[in-house]
């Protein structure tokens, strides 16, 4: 049993063999050869994995994503957050990190933002003297953001895996994702003032009002859903639903920017890639029930009580553990993959899981930007045009703040369940 579930994946992972082959392969091979159950489990469970309610809103999310970041939609952020940040050393830095917020708050996709905003803020702020691999590292880095702020699809996929309501998920990763936000905009302004570079213009009440105006229909889309989940019009899967009608009509009949053919390749790309995300869960269903019939996880919660260590002992283990792992791993193949491994630790240890699940998700959005296999370098070389090796130059340090701002989250539950409990109205 040990080498098909252990050995055997790791080998697989080595070779570079798609995770969802890594699991349905162990998965098989552990039930043809070491176990006495029937294989009709197989396809039993790798359905039962993808009929949550839930994950019918990743799907939505990536359709709506997908429709508002074709366009002049970041274009229109990028002049309304401009507006109010004209003023402040690093300007286009800071709109940069605001804009990729906000932008986070509409697509839930990290990858998205590096190729939107990346786009529309690079060649301006290699106009305004920015060092190239600072403001490459910067775009690549801050679009991370984007799985922290919701609508975020990880979370929906940790709510999922764990059992976690969804709603509460995404107000704990409110205030996480704006003091991340915070503290990188304030570095940018330090570090735009040591520099020397970076203009400024002085913001102007006509300028905010015309900004604020092309940009309102594009703002709307994350005060619907959010508003609506913690109003409690919608259910997250609704909000989603939701969106999707929502960009639709922007795009198509506001903007006037998409054609009936764009949506429908909006809507094939969704398809696509919703495909690979829902093949990878169902395979990773299945590999959770074994190890829980195989009582794994129970062993491991009994040897981890077994070594009296404390709670905030395991979550600097986890901390380390996931960043390596983020190198190497997509943030969704590794929640479904440690999240069944990890929650029941994280039960036995009296760990909240609204908290443990925002740690996990920070965790692996620093992975999207750390070497050798961050998913937002690739995207943003492409989408930039520049090389890697300045690319990994300049996150190197905004590396360092995330894991300066990860660690006040890890330890410091309340700044995650502070705004928790005041969007849920401690519900």
């Amino acid at each position: 049993m040990t080498f098909a579930l252990g050995l055997l994946p790791a080998t697989l992972l080595l070779f570079g063999v798609p995770i969802f082959v890594v699991l349905l392969t162990a998965s098989v091979v552990a039930l043809a050869f070491f176990m006495n159950i029937p294989m009709t489990a197989v396809h039993q469970n790798l359905f039962g994995s993808i009929s949550s309610s839930g994950l019918l809103a990743v799907p939505y999310f990536i359709f709506a994503g997908e429709l508002m970041s074709r366009g002049t939609v970041s274009l229109r952020l990028v002049d309304f957050v401009r507006s109010f940040v004209g003023g402040l050393p690093g300007a286009l830095g800071v709109t940069t990190v605001g804009t990729a917020t906000v932008f986070g708050a509409i697509s839930g996709s990290s990858a998205a933002a590096v190729a939107s905003v990346g786009k529309v803020m690079h060649p301006e702020m290699k106009k305004d003297g920015y060092p190239g691999p600072f403001s490459a590292g910067m775009i690549t880095s801050v679009s991370a953001i984007g799985i922290i702020i919701p609508p975020s699809i990880p979370m929906i996929v940790y709510g999922a895996s764990s059992e976690t309501s969804i709603p509460r998920l995404y107000a704990a990763g409110v205030l996480p994702g704006l003091l991340l936000a915070g503290v990188l905009a304030a570095y940018i302004m330090v570090r735009a003032r040591v520099g020397g570079f970076g203009s400024r213009s002085r913001p102007t009440l006509t300028g905010i009002a015309s900004a604020m105006q092309r940009a309102v229909w594009a703002l709307g889309a994350p005060v619907i859903v959010l508003g609506g989940i913690y109003g409690g019009i919608f259910s997250p899967t609704e909000a989603a639903a939701v969106a999707c009608f929502y960009a639709m009509v922007v795009t198509r009949f506001i903007f006037r920017e998409l054609s009936w053919r764009d949506i429908l390749d909006c809507a094939v790309t969704s398809i696509l890639f919703s495909a690979q995300i829902l093949v990878i869960v169902a395979a990773a269903g299945l590999f959770s029930w074994i190890l829980t019939v195989n009582q794994i996880p129970q062993s491991m919660v009994a040897w981890i009580v077994s070594m009296d260590i404390s709670a905030w002992q395991f979550l600097l283990a986890v901390n380390i553990m996931l960043l390596l792992w983020g190198c190497v791993m997509d943030p969704l193949s590794a929640i479904l993959l440690l999240t069944p491994i990890l929650i029941p630790i994280v039960d036995a240890l009296e760990i909240d899981k609204v908290h443990f699940g925002i740690v996990m998700t920070l965790n692996l959005a620093i992975g999207l930007f750390t070497p050798p296999f961050g998913i937002n370098i690739f995207v943003a070389q492409s989408a930039l045009r520049m090389n890697t090796k300045d690319i990994y130059k300049g996150t190197l340090p905004f590396f360092l703040v995330f894991v300066v701002i990860l660690g006040f989250i890890t330890f410091i539950p309340q700044i995650s369940l502070f705004s928790m409990n005041a969007l849920m109205f401690g519900n």
